[in-house]
């Protein structure tokens, strides 16, 4: 599948976040916290705010090493997400919601005072399934 942008840039409040999240979880690659994260946002029913994000930090890796063997599946999670919103699933609008929701999911785990280590990640995505 065609991917919505060729490389993931973070802001540089993000980076802080996730530098937080690698030290309290022990996970220490940026693309494996990101995709946490986008999955995080998705999960929630309401829209990211729509603010421009400054994508001014040195993170940037590209959709490949975001996604890794989950791309795809990713991938059909933003469309499906964005299709839910009626928001649409063009190429723009889908970067867009994967910056929002990356963004938006980065600053959810970072705050989520709950988490201390890799295992509250664990229980977070799985309390729901319950």
């Amino acid at each position: 599948m065609e991917p919505p942008i060729e490389r993931v840039k973070i802001s540089q409040t993000a980076k802080e976040q996730l530098s937080k999240l690698k030290r309290v979880t022990k996970i220490d690659q940026w693309n494996i916290l990101c995709r946490w994260a986008l999955c995080r946002s998705l999960a929630e029913p309401t829209l990211p705010s729509p603010i421009t994000i400054k994508l001014d930090s040195n993170v940037e890796m590209t959709w490949r090493v975001f996604g890794g063997e989950i791309s795809d599946m990713l991938l059909i999670a933003l469309k499906q997400r964005c299709y839910h919103d009626a928001l649409g699933t063009d190429k723009n609008v889908l970067a867009e919601q994967l910056i929002l929701h990356l963004h938006r999911g980065i600053g959810y785990l970072a705050g989520d005072a709950n988490i201390k280590k890799v295992e509250d990640l664990i229980e977070l995505a799985t309390k729901n399934s319950k």
